[in-house]
């Protein structure tokens, strides 16, 4: 039986190589989407670069328009944007299927040469055998990886996180700078500095209305202290101006 597989070796390589890739598609895209969903459930501490960027371009989007209107539209956005290498993960799976199917095909051609060859049902048999096991290795795979379900899981955690998490955080975060800066801007007015007159006569009623306040010895003294010429008081001009009187006599006399 093994000697029937190998009669048409060439065909057997090339079939079992195709199914054999199809299949490693299809494990590394449930593995890469396994990490994500991992990944979204810690969320807020996460090093994935791709998880990194949507937070970043959510938050950016949030303070440009507000708000996003439809966060589920954005999710789906991302996650077909989601990428191996180059290569996005929607694009593998579609190689995937057509890899089975290439594989499928390979399988006929050879059935149909060993015919137009007027091959026994033996010799023919194992293209369609391996056909058939190939398929259902595929297709057995690809329901225990259950893609369809992951991208829908990897869905549902995005958009709780991004409508109930974050969003709320940067509304919060929004509030508060606001109060801040409303804070900020009510200090002057809470606290305003008086207003130094500007003109002479001004500053004269100003300081005339400031030394109302004082009390009656303060006033006293200032007035005491009042003069024509800074820096003297009045009983040092009267010793200075008996002083000058008391010379003059003595010139004239001599």
């Amino acid at each position: 039986m093994p000697a029937l597989f190998f009669q048409h070796k060439n065909f057997m390589i090339g079939i079992l190589a195709l199914l054999f890739c199809s299949i490693i598609c299809q494990i590394v895209i449930g593995v890469i989407y396994h990490r994500l969903i991992w990944e979204t459930e810690h969320m807020s501490t996460t090093a994935n670069k791709s998880l990194q960027q949507l937070k970043l371009k959510f938050s950016g989007y949030s303070k440009i328009n507000e708000k996003v209107s439809n966060v589920p539209v954005f999710v789906d956005k991302f996650i077909s944007h989601v990428k191996i290498g180059a290569i996005p993960l929607s694009m593998l799976r579609h190689l995937s299927g057509q890899l089975m199917l290439l594989s499928v095909l390979v399988a006929g051609i050879g059935a149909c040469l060993g015919i137009i060859h007027n091959e026994s049902f033996f010799s023919i048999a194992p293209f369609y055998v391996i056909s058939f096991l190939g398929l259902y290795c595929y297709f057995a795979i690809s329901s225990l990886i259950d893609i369809p379900g992951k991208i829908n899981i990897l869905r549902i955690n995005l958009v709780d996180y991004l409508e109930n998490h974050l969003a709320n955080r940067l509304e919060q975060t929004k509030t508060d700078m606001q109060l801040i800066n409303r804070d900020s801007a009510d200090m002057p007015a809470a606290y305003p500095e008086p207003e130094q007159p500007k003109s002479p006569a001004a500053s004269a009623a100003y300081t005339e209305s400031g030394r109302q306040d004082d009390s009656p010895a303060q006033a006293a003294a200032a007035k005491a202290d009042d003069t024509d010429i800074p820096g003297i008081s009045d009983a040092e001009l009267r010793e200075l101006e008996s002083l000058l009187q008391e010379l003059a006599a003595t010139f004239t006399i001599s």
